[in-house]
């Protein structure tokens, strides 16, 4: 055998083994490949199905996918919450005093969108943001609820005085629920620390009756529910003494015969700055039944601030609100 026949013969020899080699690499790679799509695939429908949510709220069930980003708050309640939640919304109504927004929020919603009024938000305005979620309240926007809608995923809450509704309602819709439950175990611990002051200071004067007072441009006002009331009740307050129906929100007083019935141990009340408020206001506490509340005759009737006792709703100034009763009652916080 020729020196050029072994070589030609082991050159074709190697080609073979080199050919056949390939062959199984690719094959392996292709079946490593089409296992790692396939895995890939199944991870990524299952964070899918993970993170889609049914939200159930006021307005019906509401699908939302993922950590929603670019919220868009609808009331004021909401947009405190998102702020104590640590999210920014890209957009907000403007608040109904100090506005465009409320000055204890105005430092964490710096150059937030305001998309007008929060009983007629502006739809195009929204639109242009792309929110991925919008906060809304049943009893605002239910006849706007399906444009909305269109715009993106909507939750609604039934009404705009609930904080503890709102944040678990956002909680769910915004992927952070572990961030409420902190939130509201915070407040509940707060609420327990001041009812067992109260009792420790008072004995068995607690607990004490409290009426929530409001002076308008024609009447006066008692706020038996709604957001102060609440609180005063979950603080363990009760209502006013005299008052004749108290399952009403809020109690219209249109004669100062009707005085009596804002009687409490305690009377907390707040007033727009305007004239003829304050003209209504000082014909009706110079008024022979005002000087008979128990309130009155014992020095117990204070002027609070009316952002954080009726118009923003929300935790943070849920805990504004608090933060005054400890220091009207001369507690430790």
């Amino acid at each position: 055998m020729s020196k050029l026949t072994f070589n030609k013969r082991n050159f074709y020899l190697l080609f073979t083994l080199l050919l056949s080699f390939a062959f199984l690499l690719a094959a392996c790679g292709d079946k490593t490949s089409k296992s790692s799509e396939q895995e890939n695939k199944a991870s990524e429908e299952g964070k899918t199905e993970e993170a889609s949510r049914e939200i159930t709220h006021a307005m019906g069930t509401t699908t939302v996918k993922g950590t929603p980003t670019k919220i868009v708050t609808l009331y004021q309640g909401a947009t405190d919450v998102a702020v104590a939640m640590g999210i920014k919304p890209v957009g907000a109504v403007e608040s109904w005093a100090e506005a465009p927004i409320y000055n204890y929020l105005k430092n964490d919603l710096d150059g937030v969108t305001i998309v007008g009024q929060e009983t007629q938000p502006n739809l195009e305005e929204i639109a242009k943001l792309k929110p991925d979620l919008i906060i809304a309240s049943k009893v605002r926007h239910e006849e706007i609820y399906d444009q909305l809608s269109q715009i993106a995923p909507t939750v609604a809450h039934e009404t705009v005085f609930d904080f503890k509704g709102t944040a678990e309602m956002m909680g769910q819709a915004m992927n952070q629920e572990d961030k409420v439950k902190e939130l509201l175990g915070n407040w509940d611990n707060r609420v327990a620390d001041f009812q067992t002051k109260m009792k420790e200071k008072l004995g068995d004067q607690w607990p004490l009756h409290v009426s929530v007072v409001n002076f308008r441009a024609d009447h006066a006002r008692i706020y038996v529910t709604g957001f102060a009331g609440s609180i005063l009740s979950e603080l363990g307050f009760k209502g006013p003494k005299n008052l004749k129906d108290d399952s009403l929100e809020i109690v219209k007083l249109t004669d100062k015969e009707s005085i009596t019935q804002m009687n409490a141990d305690v009377i907390y009340m707040f007033m727009e700055n305007d004239e003829a408020v304050k003209k209504v206001y000082e014909e009706w506490t110079n008024h022979p039944l005002w000087k008979e509340l128990d309130a009155v005759k014992a020095n117990q009737v204070y002027q609070v601030d009316e952002i954080n006792w009726n118009l923003a709703g929300g935790i943070l100034s849920a805990n504004l609100m608090l933060d005054d009763i400890y220091d009207k009652f001369e507690l430790e916080k």
